[in-house]
Formats: structure tokens, sequence, C-alpha cells
């Protein structure tokens, strides 16, 4: 597990953790992250995810990164939407919250398609929409 706090401006604002890791045939590893309500919308998580992603991919040799995200939570969603990750489909009763087993969708990216970086992707994409 890799767990990181996330900054904006000096100020704890967030947790990201890379949890799941499996060595061997996979090299993967799945993204779970959270934002204060304060910061969110302002690239924060998005770029915690995509400098998570290319250490994954670069440093620690991970192949593969999923995020799973209840259906429900369109802000999420966004954020792996906006960083390119593709949407693989449901996973029934995927984890248990609050109570009940909740589906999630699954998104993921593999180090081929982010051979410049999934940083460096997304803020050329984000520049030029164009290009994604």
């Amino acid at each position: 597990m890799l767990p990181f706090v996330v900054e904006h401006q000096g100020h704890l604002v967030g947790q990201l953790t890379v949890a799941g890791i499996t060595w061997g045939s996979m090299c993967s590893g799945h993204i779970g992250y959270w934002v204060d309500q304060a910061v969110a919308g302002r690239g924060v998580i998005p770029t915690a995810v995509a400098l998570a992603t290319d250490h994954c991919f670069r440093t620690v040799g991970l192949h593969r990164i999923e995020v799973c995200i209840r259906p429900e939570n369109a802000p999420s969603r966004r954020v792996v939407q906006k960083l390119g990750f593709r949407e693989e489909g449901m996973r029934p009763r995927y984890l248990h919250i609050d109570g009940a087993w909740r589906d999630h969708l699954v998104f993921a990216l593999t180090a081929e398609e982010v051979p410049e970086g999934l940083l460096t992707r997304w803020h050329r994409t984000a520049r030029n929409p164009s290009q994604k």
C-alpha cells in the first residue's frame, strides 16, 4: 500500500491511497481518494491521481491502475474521465459501505496508454481538448 496526503496551499485537503498492489504477471494496483469539499473542482485530486499514477508506472513498476467508483458519485467519475481512464464496467456489490454492499464502476489505465505520463497528457489535453 502507498498512502499519500494531499495538500493544497499548505493545508491537508485529502488523501490518496494506492492499495491492492499485486506483482507477478499482474503488476497492478487500485487508487482510492477523497478531497475536502472546500477545494473540490480546483484540479487538486486530478493532479494527485495523475502524480500517483505516474509514480506507480515509472518508479514502482506497475502496469495497470484501477479506480472503482460508486455510480452515483459524479464528482469522482469526473476525475477519472478528465484523466482519460477507460470505463470497463460494473462490479456489483463490490464494497460494504454504510451498512450495505454497494456497486462500483471500474475505470482503468495501463502504462502503455500514457507513455508521456498521465500528468503531462492531462495538462496537454486540458489546454487543447482535441488532443485526447
